[in-house]
């Protein structure tokens, strides 16, 4: 049974204490690293989607320049004032469905922070420890304020990277903007007003304009409490304020908050590093397919049957059976399962709407069988697949966890080529190299406006 939101503790002053005190040296060196790539990972998925389709009506949104006014928008040779930077960057970066995830906040938390970093560090010339500083801050205030919500919040429908984002990105924009305690409090109050992102809309343009709206929703705010803005200091955990509205029905369970820098969920949850570029759910399966494809040597003609059993937070996600866009592509364990066993891949083309309509892929699309698994935990990425052929011969695999999790993550390697993979359908080589060099070893840069002009 949740708690009421009524306690004695005020989750507004313990997430304002934590931001405003935050510094580099009190982070893990582990927190660091990660954090580091994160930046990498974000800015790559970040420089192919400037190109998507979601990135492309973003960009089409703002009022953009090709003078130095303004702030970079990643992967185009334009700029836009910092509020439209950090919206047209978090979409792209969320439009190819290919950015980092974390249990701790059951979304992604990189990606509506890294766009409101990079914009507000351009026109502030941070470093490259402020940055990383301000990403702790926010990764950390997601997953706190995540735990007295989800999974109910996730399960009622809510899309968590963009309600909890919001407050992500404002914690890390007013760390990076040195705000003081109280105008920390405001801006995350303010920030309380801010949030929204339905679930029902996975599988359009949305769903990525949800990241960029939540990034330039923290630029706004943390900018509207350095100008003076307030917010009702019990926002957040107040009665009829955020937890209480947000939670499910027996509201909020506020012993789930912990005590800010004793617990680092960056070192304890983490992130996961997508693999595949599509709704981190159907990574299991795709994964589970291609080892039982590749050790067995199975021929997408030969298939009789494919069936995939799966949670049901997995099959709330996974609602388009039979996608007619390659956006709905990517929230359909049929499509993805079926690219793997008739490909033997799934990388970005899979996803171009032109490829949707593969003869093969469809062929096998068309035999796979999806069910739902009512003794699995609602969120759980445990997934069976198991192949039939016309011969008779019967397959199975089960995989608990997508490959790249925190726990068994992408190799330095691993996340090196993703980066350069997607850099390079932007840019040259060579400008993909360096910039992945810059951000792989941010802590040290000290010109990141410089660096921004480069991505």
């Amino acid at each position: 049974m949740g708690q009421q939101a009524v306690d004695q503790r005020s989750s507004e002053t313990e997430l304002a204490s934590f931001v405003s005190g935050l510094s580099y040296e009190s982070i893990p060196d582990e927190g660091v690293r990660l954090a580091e790539r994160c930046f990498v990972d974000t800015v790559g998925v970040t420089i192919a989607g400037a190109v998507g389709e979601a990135g492309s009506t973003a960009a089409a949104a703002v009022d953009q320049t090709s003078s130095d006014d303004g702030v970079r928008l990643v992967g185009r040779d334009a700029t836009a004032s910092v509020t439209d930077a950090a919206f047209v960057n978090g979409t792209a970066g969320h439009g190819l469905d290919f950015d980092d995830v974390s249990s701790g906040m059951q979304g992604h938390p990189s990606v509506t922070m890294v766009p409101a970093l990079l914009a507000v560090g351009e026109s502030e010339d941070a470093t490259g420890e402020e940055l990383l500083t301000a990403f702790v801050a926010g990764f950390e205030t997601q997953c706190y304020l995540s735990g007295p919500l989800n999974p109910d919040h996730y399960e009622r429908g809510w899309h968590a990277t963009a309600t909890l984002g919001t407050f992500g990105a404002t914690a890390a924009v007013t760390n990076l903007l040195g705000l003081s305690e109280r105008e920390i409090r405001h801006a995350l109050c303010v920030a309380a007003s801010f949030p929204a992102g339905l679930k029902r809309n996975f599988g359009t343009t949305t769903k990525p304009i949800h990241a960029g709206a939540a990034a330039r929703s923290g630029v706004t705010a943390a900018r509207a409490a350095a100008n003076g803005a307030t917010g009702d200091e019990r926002a957040i955990d107040g009665q009829k304020g955020f937890f209480e509205l947000y939670s499910g029905p027996d509201g909020p369970d506020l012993e789930e908050r912990y005590d800010l820098g004793e617990r680092w969920a960056i070192v304890d949850d983490g992130v996961g590093v997508k693999k595949y570029p599509c709704c981190y759910f159907t990574h299991s399966g795709i994964a589970s397919a291609e080892e039982l494809a590749a050790t067995h040597d199975i021929e997408p003609t030969t298939i009789e049957s494919v069936g995939v059993t799966l949670s049901q937070g997995a099959a709330d996600a996974l609602h388009h059976a039979n996608p007619d866009t390659g956006l709905e592509g990517k929230f359909s364990i049929q499509y993805t399962l079926a690219n793997m066993i008739a490909r033997g891949r799934v990388g970005l083309a899979a996803f171009d709407d032109e490829n949707v309509d593969d003869e093969v892929v469809q062929m096998v699309r068309e035999r796979i069988t999806a069910t739902v698994d009512s003794d699995l935990p609602y969120g759980s990425h445990r997934t069976t697949v198991s192949i039939e052929t016309a011969d008779g011969d019967e397959y199975e695999n089960v995989l608990e966890e997508p490959p790249g999790t925190h726990e068994n993550p992408l190799s330095n390697e691993e996340l090196r080529e993703k980066y350069l993979m997607c850099a390079t359908r932007a840019f040259d080589r060579e400008r993909a190299v360096e910039t992945y060099d810059r951000l792989d070893d941010l802590r040290n840069e000290s010109d990141t406006a410089d660096l921004a002009h480069r991505l």
